[in-house]
C-alpha cells in the first residue's frame, strides 16, 4: 500500500511540476527520432536546468503531449531536484524513423557527412537539445540500464562537448563473450528466445506499440518446453519461420567473427571526456559482464576524466527499483538501492551538471556480499589482493594446495546425457527469471552428473575481490562439450532460518551461488576458429568467470561444482563437433567427461584474495 501511495505521489508531482513536449529530432542523414521532453515549469521564470538523456529501444511511452510518465529520471530524487528529462526512441524502434540494427557497429572513420552510428545519433540529439530546449544550462548527462546502458556507453565515444556526465548501467557490451545472448560462446537459450521473439520481430512502420513476445509455451515448465522443441534449428522451423531478423543473425554467426567483434564498444573507449560512472549488480542475470568490461575498457586507456565503478548486491536494474535489502533467501543488512540512489547516483550527476559539492566518490564503490559491507577502493580490483588457486581434489575436497603428482593423473568422471540435462534451477518456470543467481544449489549437488568439491570448514574469513577464473584439465569421449563451473558459499549447519522470503526455509547447509559460468570447449583455443576436442585426450579449458566481491565467513565452507549442462538457461551441446545452430537431433550423443585433479593436470579455480 505504501508503494502504491508513493507511486501516486510521484505521478502527481511530475504533472504538477513538468511540461511535456514531443519532437522529431533530425539526424545527420535526415532520419528523425521520436523524442519526449519533460521541462520544469519554472523555466518560464528564468530557471535553468541540465538535461538528462536516456536513449532506449524499449519505448519512450506514453505517447501524446497530455500523457505523462509516472516517474522521471534514474530516480525521483532527480525529478524533485530539478532536471530536464529527455527520452528518445532509438533509430528504427517504436515511433522513430529508420531501420533498427541491434548494437550497430561504431564507424571510427566516417567518410561522409551522413555516415551514422549510435555515437553520432547521440551527438546529433544532444546538439539539437542544447540549441532548442528552453531553460537548459548547456550541460547534459546520459544514463540507461541494459540496452539503454549500451546506448549510454556510446554517447561517450566522440562525445558532444555538452555531455559532462554519463552512467552506463548494466550496459550490454558484448553479446558473444558475456552479455545476454552468449557466455564464452555458449548460447543462452531461454532468455534469448523469449526476448528476441519480441525484440527482433519486424516493424514495417513507426508504431507506438511493440510486438508481443512468444507466449504459447503450453506448459509452465521451460525444461519440458525446450526439451520438446529439440535442436535450435527447430525454433525457425516451428516458430519464427525465418521472419525474426535478429534471431537469424544469431543463428548465422556461431563464432566470434567480424559481425560480433564490430559490435562491442570496448575497443573504441578512448579519449573519453565526460565523467563516467559504470553501475552493475553482482546478481545480474543478464549483464554482469558489461559493466565490468566497459569500466575496464575505459580505465585501460587512462582517461583524464573521472571513471568510477559501482557494484552492488542487485539483479538486473535492481539499484533503480526496490530497496535492495534482500534477494530470495539472502539478506544484505541495509537498503542498498536507497543508499546508492541518495549517496552515489544523485550526487555524481549534481556535481558535474549543477556544480554541487564533489561527493568524492572512490574509484570503485563495491558492495561485498557475505560481509554485507560497502567498500571503497582506489582501483578495481583492489591493490591488496593476491591470486590464489582453489584446487579440485580427486576425493572431492577443495583447498588452496594442489594434489601431489600421480601418474597417470587422477580424475573424476561423469556421464553427460543431452536427453537428461542438468537443470539451471529447481523451480518450475518457462521464463528465466533471476532467482537462479542466488538460489540454493543443493538441488544440483545431488545429481550424479554434477561433480562436487568442498573445502574443510573455514577457520578464518576468506574474502575475494576481483576476477574469478576457471582452469580445467578435462577429457571427453565426444568431440565437444560444455563445462559449467559454480563457485559456492556453503552455510554452516546451524545457520539461522532467517530467510526474508520463507522463515521455514532451512538455511543450515544452504549453498549460495557466488559465481557461475559456462564455457563451450570448442572455443578453448580461439573464439573465432573453433576446434574439435580429441576423444580421450587431456586438454586445458580455461575461461573467465567474471568478478566477485564476497566474504566466505569463518565456519562456512567453499564449494566448486562442475557440470556439462545448465538447461534451458544454456542450449544443449550435442557433444559432437558440429555447428550447433544447424545440428540435427541425431547429432546429440551421450559422453563421458573427466576432470583431472593432480600433477600437471590439476584443475583449479583462481580467485583474488584480499589480504
Amino acid at each position: 500500500m505504501a508503494q502504491l501511495t508513493k507511486a501516486k505521489e510521484d505521478s502527481i508531482y511530475v504533472r504538477q511540476h513538468y511540461t511535456k513536449l514531443e519532437r522529431m529530432v533530425p539526424m545527420r542523414d535526415g532520419v528523425k527520432l521520436f523524442t519526449s521532453i519533460y521541462i520544469p515549469k519554472d523555466v518560464s521564470t528564468g530557471a535553468k536546468y541540465p538535461i538528462m538523456l536516456c536513449r532506449t529501444p524499449y519505448s519512450s511511452a506514453p505517447y501524446g503531449d497530455t500523457l505523462y510518465k509516472t516517474s522521471l529520471g534514474p530516480s525521483m530524487h532527480f525529478a524533485r531536484d530539478g532536471y530536464i528529462f529527455v527520452y528518445q526512441d532509438v533509430r528504427g524502434k517504436y515511433m522513430s524513423e529508420g531501420d533498427f540494427e541491434a548494437y550497430r557497429p561504431f564507424i571510427p572513420n566516417k567518410k561522409n557527412k551522413t555516415d551514422n552510428d549510435e555515437s553520432s545519433d547521440a551527438f546529433d540529439t544532444i546538439d539539437w537539445l542544447v540549441k532548442n530546449v528552453a531553460g537548459n544550462n548547456g550541460r547534459v548527462g546520459t544514463w540507461g540500464i541494459s540496452a539503454p546502458g549500451y546506448y549510454t556507453t556510446m554517447t561517450n565515444i566522440e562525445a558532444h562537448p555538452a555531455l559532462k556526465a554519463s552512467s552506463p548501467q548494466a550496459p550490454v557490451t558484448d553479446w558473444f563473450m558475456g552479455d545476454d545472448r552468449h557466455h564464452n560462446g555458449a548460447f543462452f537459450l531461454m532468455g534469448t528466445f523469449s526476448f528476441i521473439s519480441s525484440y527482433g520481430a519486424p516493424r514495417p512502420t513507426p508504431s507506438p506499440k511493440g510486438k508481443p513476445g512468444f507466449s504459447a509455451y503450453g506448459t509452465p515448465d521451460g525444461y519440458e518446453f525446450y526439451k520438446n522443441l529439440g535442436p535450435l534449428k527447430n525454433v525457425n522451423e516451428k516458430i519464427f519461420k525465418g521472419e525474426n531478423r535478429i534471431w537469424n543473425q544469431l543463428m548465422e554467426h556461431e563464432v566470434y567473427d567480424e559481425f560480433w567483434q564490430s559490435r562491442t564498444p570496448v575497443p573504441h573507449l578512448k579519449n573519453i571526456k565526460p565523467a563516467v560512472m559504470v553501475v552493475g549488480g553482482w546478481f545480474d542475470q543478464e549483464d554482469l559482464y558489461g559493466p565490468l568490461k566497459a569500466y575496464a575498457g575505459i580505465e585501460h586507456n587512462q582517461p583524464k576524466s573521472p571513471n568510477h565503478l559501482v557494484m552492488g548486491p542487485w539483479i538486473h536494474g535492481g539499484w533503480a527499483r526496490g530497496t535492495g535489502e534482500s534477494l530470495g533467501h539472502i539478506r544484505f543488512g541495509s537498503r542498498t538501492s536507497d543508499f546508492y540512489q541518495t549517496n552515489i547516483e544523485l550526487p555524481f550527476f549534481n556535481h558535474y551538471l549543477k556544480d554541487k559539492p564533489n561527493p568524492e566518490l572512490p574509484k570503485a564503490y563495491i558492495f561485498e556480499t557475505g560481509s554485507n559491507e560497502w567498500k571503497k577502493y582506489d582501483q578495481w580490483p583492489p591493490k591488496n589482493t593476491v591470486e590464489k588457486k582453489l584446487y579440485l581434489h580427486p576425493d572431492g575436497s577443495l583447498s588452496f594446495s594442489p594434489t601431489f603428482t600421480t601418474a597417470p593423473p587422477a580424475f573424476n568422471e561423469y556421464l553427460s546425457d543431452p536427453d537428461k540435462p542438468v537443470p539451471y534451477t529447481a523451480e518450475i518456470r518457462n521464463i528465466r527469471g533471476s532467482d537462479f543467481m542466488y538460489e540454493d544449489q543443493r538441488f544440483a549437488a545431488q545429481r550424479p552428473d554434477v561433480l562436487v568439491y568442498e573445502s574443510e570448514v573455514l577457520t578464518e574469513d576468506v574474502t575475494i575481490s576481483g576476477n574469478v577464473f576457471a582452469n580445467l584439465f578435462v577429457s571427453t569421449t565426444g568431440t565437444d562439450a560444455d563445462f559449467v563451473v559454480k563457485l559456492i558459499d556453503v552455510y554452516p549447519g546451524n545457520a539461522p532460518n532467517d530467510s526474508p522470503e520463507n522463515p521455514r526455509k532451512a538455511m543450515g547447509g544452504f549453498q549460495l551461488l557466488v559465481r557461475g559460468e559456462v564455457m563451450r570447449s570448442k572455443f578453448r583455443k580461439s573464439f573465432t576458429v573453433p576446434e574439435a576436442m580429441v576423444p580421450n585426450k587431456v586438454e586445458q579449458v580455461a575461461f573467465d568467470m567474471q568478478d566477485a566481491a564476497h566474504r566466505f565467513k569463518k565456519g562456512h565452507k567453499i564449494m566448486i561444482q562442475v557440470q556439462s549442462s545448465w538447461f534451458p538457461l544454456v542450449d544443449r551441446n550435442p557433444q559432437k563437433f558440429v555447428n550447433i545452430y544447424k545440428a540435427e537431433a541425431s547429432d546429440f550423443q551421450k559422453a563421458f567427461h573427466r576432470v583431472y585433479c593432480s600433477g600437471n593436470s590439476s584443475s583449479y579455480v583462481s580467485v583474488r584474495v584480499l589480504e
